[in-house]
């Protein structure tokens, strides 16, 4: 069963206790002001939903979400602000600086559980989907380094940048073919070590891929390695 962990931010005691007896089934932590709810969130980093007043001393709830939009710590927290039912701008407020819900006050309890209800289900789905691209990273990961063949994941013939550094990837198969380590290839590019006399070829044939007029191509073509010996390679 999936865990949930929820911190209820809220200064009014009575409506603090009738969130927690209505929410039982799951782990709460409840806070009284948004300087306490950052304190729970810097000693727990396992809180899935956060149930937050708007307006409260010390610091208000729109202080705890841009605290919260600042911080990369804090981005997988669904957040659901409590509103009364003439604050329509403040909903739209928090709404805008990321919370993914409001409950309004007076609360009702149906309402509460139902909403709630909704978000973990949508945690439970998330978490699937991130188990299922963890397997799928993992079993790419071992074809990937483990291939016979020499295979290179770029989006460009030029060197690649530091922002485009992630994106490119190269398996040891291909460092042994082009007798070149992956991050000289990341630097120099595949056309810089592509031969000469196969060079426009190659690069006429990306351009047309780029441009969407062929969805592949292959060719016969030659790497030059670090001492300038050519190896022949069926290129796809």
């Amino acid at each position: 069963m999936l865990s949930i962990k929820i911190l209820v931010v809220e200064d009014s005691a009575t409506d603090m206790l009738i969130i927690k007896n209505m929410l039982s089934e799951y782990s709460i932590l409840t806070a009284s002001d948004g300087v306490e709810a950052m304190r729970i969130l810097e000693e727990h980093d396992d809180i899935d939903l956060l149930i937050l007043d708007l307006n409260m001393p010390n610091m208000d709830g729109f202080q705890v979400l841009e605290r919260l939009r600042s911080d990369t710590r804090y981005q997988k927290i669904h957040t659901i602000i409590l509103t009364v039912y003439e604050e329509l701008e403040n909903e739209i407020k928090g709404l805008r600086m990321g919370a993914v819900d409001y409950i309004r006050k007076p609360i009702h309890m149906d309402s509460l559980k139902a909403r709630i209800g909704v978000h973990v289900e949508l945690l439970k789905t998330k978490r699937a989907l991130e188990q299922k691209l963890h397997e799928q990273v993992l079993t790419f990961d071992s074809i990937f380094y483990q291939s016979p063949i020499g295979i290179a994941i770029c989006y460009s013939n030029e060197p690649t940048t530091s922002e485009m550094d992630r994106y490119c990837r190269i398996n040891p198969k291909f460092e042994q073919i082009t007798g070149r380590t992956k991050e000289e290839l990341k630097r120099l590019g595949w056309a810089a070590i592509t031969h000469p006399d196969d060079l426009q070829e190659d690069l006429d044939q990306f351009e047309r891929l780029k441009n969407g007029e062929i969805s592949q191509y292959s060719m016969i073509k030659r790497y030059l390695k670090p001492d300038g010996t050519a190896v022949w390679v069926n290129m796809t």
